[in-house]
């Protein structure tokens, strides 16, 4: 297999145990990255890096995996309980693919996807609170804290990673795939290890609590479920549609999020016969994309729908939805869980 061929079908091997025979010529390189690491976290807890802290708390919704695994809907969730409980929220983040990542910007609801990240352009659309993106996130807490001193608390989408900014709760989230075969990259899907999950305040699960690879996480766990019924016009939010409207046409759905299928599997669930379209996590949209969709009706998520809004397209609808958390019927909920470390100590 050639090495495109080989980057191409990673995902899909990284999912497959017992370890695919492929990938067994990785393990080295896997084993140098977990050293680097290891190295790199420890640098950051003996202070031999420095770790800063923002004048406020700060939540961080991340993950051990690479690709999406459902941060964005969870962060809107966070920030709208922490809103009903007299919290003034921002929300920071990377603004992956973005032009010019090193700057900081603010972003509102006409800001352009290719310059400030799609999924930051989504969370300030449907969050109603203050966003900012930059790849230094201490830079983008103070410019955010700076224009909006009224904010009391910052949570960051994504950055589990990002041990420079000093965090007072992490929520780590995966979806069906959990941690696929358990290694780090580039044998697995693994960013840190499984491990790792010691230092975080609670795990969320998308689509229900999974498996760990036989590991036990020692963390207070929820599931969560995205639910959304009702579509709303590409172009006009205002224009809503049932999937009942939908029956019948001929549909075309479009998925560029970390895995599509979890988008395929929820519009079948609604009843609707389509035809599936898979992208790249992040795909940068252009109207070449959609030459299949002539005469039929396009289905998208809203994370692909803030990079589609200016192309010419077919008649199409977006699904919108929100994340239900399941709390357990006896314990703590997510919020009281992170509630509690905010007025416990910071995280190192």
């Amino acid at each position: 297999m050639s090495r495109d061929g080989l980057a191409q079908c990673l995902p899909r091997l990284w999912n497959q145990r017992p370890l695919a025979p492929i990938l067994l010529f990785l393990l080295p390189l896997s084993w140098l990255f977990g050293s680097i690491v290891a190295l790199r976290r420890a640098f950051y807890r003996l202070g031999v890096s420095p770790s800063l802290r923002l004048s406020v708390p700060v939540v961080v919704v991340g993950n051990l995996t690479v690709g999406g695994s459902g941060k964005t809907p969870l962060v809107l969730w966070l920030v709208e309980r922490l809103r009903e409980q007299g919290w003034r929220p921002g929300i920071i983040s990377r603004g992956y693919g973005r032009r010019a990542e090193d700057e900081i910007l603010c972003v509102t609801a006409a800001s352009d996807a290719a310059t400030v990240g799609d999924e930051p352009l989504l969370l300030a659309r449907r969050s109603d609170v203050p966003v900012f993106v930059g790849r230094d996130r201490i830079a983008a807490g103070r410019a955010l804290l700076a224009e909006h001193p009224e904010c009391d608390i910052v949570v960051s989408d994504d950055g589990l990673q990002h041990y420079r900014l000093e965090r007072s709760a992490e929520i780590v989230v995966f979806d069906g795939r959990g941690a696929g075969n358990g290694c780090l990259l580039p044998a697995g899907p693994l960013r840190e290890p499984l491990s790792r999950l010691a230092q975080a305040t609670a795990v969320v699960w998308n689509g229900g609590v999974g498996q760990l690879g036989g590991k036990e996480c020692g963390k207070p766990q929820f599931p969560m479920r995205l639910a959304g019924e009702c579509f709303v016009a590409l172009n006009d939010r205002k224009l809503t549609c049932s999937a009942g409207q939908l029956r019948g046409k001929p549909l075309h759905a479009v998925a560029g999020i970390g895995d599509p299928s979890r988008f395929f599997a929820q519009l079948a669930a609604m009843g609707l016969d389509f035809s599936p379209h898979p992208f790249p996590d992040h795909h940068a949209y252009g109207a070449q994309d959609f030459s299949f969709a002539d005469g039929g009706v396009l289905l998208m998520t809203e994370k692909d729908a803030v990079k589609c809004s200016g192309l010419a397209l077919p008649e199409a609808w977006v699904l919108p939805v929100e994340a239900r958390i399941e709390d357990p019927p006896f314990g703590r909920s997510l919020l009281d869980t992170i509630l509690e470390k905010l007025n416990g100590r910071t995280l190192a």
